[in-house]
């Protein structure tokens, strides 16, 4: 299989799709990567480290899409990348279609097999491909939420751990899930007061056995969250439904309750935000206020950090995509059950439930077009 890795053209997006290791890997098992130059040069890998791993150099993304049996990259396609996209063509990347209408109808016209990172599921209900950015992402929010705290980048002007005799910030998470935990770990690391808010009662009794009070816990419900959000200074959104869009949980009403120039940080605005007012930004531009609350949408977080991500990613996706070359997508997918839920779009069909329910469109269930019988 030849396998295509483009730079990436998203704002601000360093990442890429495969380290000079995965390229060795997939060559090792008798494939041809083809990567565009500079596509790593975000992430500190050079062309040449490519050519030494034994990639192909191509001089456009033209000559990636158009060679390429699979394209292996990190966000969603852009729309120039749509259109190189072609039938029977694999994409194999982060989509979030749930709320996104205008990728979606774009992957359905280009006829390509479309495997999102971030559906692909466990039988436990785990995201494999998901988790590493998860990761990232949580520790970042941290981080980022501190730095938006200071009256310079628009926020309160407090300090995450405070000092002697002066309380520290309140930090209040939204989700429990492996965002929420490393969000939780490193602004907890830095001396805030952290909550942690879900309806997971297992989840908040394992923080607390853990964490004991060095953390609170707090079954989330609607009268609970208004009363925390007013506590806080930062508000970190971490909810997932996997391949759905995100449960508003912050309404705009709600925001009249913060404190005035208090942040808020949605981890979760690629599903489309568990904030009403969120929305997308750029790390170019990062931030907005609303109603005198300062807002941070960005949606690739973990590309302001591409060495450490694309390392992390490769890690969890090259398993994978190594099954999909070796035995071909038909045979991969009936293969395992984890990687067929992450098929969303087939033949110009949708056949994920819950992005078809996004946008009210027609729902396709996988095994109605894989004859499994038939897989070589």
């Amino acid at each position: 299989m030849i396998i295509g890795v483009p730079r990436e053209i998203k704002n601000n997006e360093f990442r890429v799709g495969m380290t000079p290791a995965g390229v060795a890997e997939f060559v090792a098992h008798g494939h041809t990567v083809l990567v565009e130059c500079q596509a790593g040069e975000g992430s500190s890998y050079s062309d040449a480290d490519y050519a030494l791993a034994g990639a192909r150099l191509a001089t456009s993304a033209a000559e990636v899409f158009g060679e390429a049996d699979m394209i292996i990259k990190v966000k969603e396609p852009q729309a120039l990348e749509l259109a190189m996209l072609r039938p029977g063509q694999i994409l194999f990347a982060y989509l979030h279609l749930a709320p996104d209408r205008a990728q979606t109808e774009g992957l359905l016209q280009s006829g390509a097999l479309c495997i999102g990172y971030e559906t692909v599921e466990l039988a436990a209900g785990r995201l494999p491909l998901l988790a590493p950015m998860s990761e990232v992402a949580g520790r970042m929010a941290a981080q980022v939420g501190a730095s938006l705290l200071q009256r310079p980048s628009g926020g309160r002007g407090v300090l995450m751990g405070g000092v002697a005799g002066v309380l520290p910030a309140n930090v209040l998470i939204l989700g429990a899930g492996i965002v929420g935990i490393n969000a939780a770990y490193v602004a907890k690391g830095m001396g805030a007061s952290v909550t942690l808010m879900d309806v997971d009662l297992e989840r908040l009794r394992q923080i607390e056995f853990v964490w004991g009070s060095a953390v609170r816990t707090v079954y989330s419900t609607r009268h609970d969250v208004e009363r925390m959000v007013a506590e806080a200074d930062l508000v970190i959104g971490a909810v997932l439904q996997a391949g759905a869009r995100t449960p508003v949980l912050i309404t705009r009403d709600m925001l009249a309750l913060m404190k005035r120039r208090a942040v808020i940080l949605d981890v979760a605005v690629d599903q489309g935000g568990c904030i009403e007012t969120i929305r997308p930004t750029t790390h170019a531009d990062p931030t907005y206020l609303v109603d005198e609350i300062l807002h941070y949408g960005v949606t690739n977080m973990p590309g302001a950090l591409p060495r450490t991500s694309t390392q992390a990613l490769m890690n969890a996706t090259l398993r994978y995509g190594l099954a999909i070359a070796d035995k071909g997508w038909l045979r991969a997918v009936c293969d395992d059950p984890a990687l067929a839920r992450g098929v969303n779009i087939l033949e110009g069909r949708i056949t994920s439930r819950p992005v078809a329910e996004a946008h009210g469109m027609a729902f396709t269930p996988l095994e109605v077009l894989v004859p499994c019988s038939a897989a070589p």
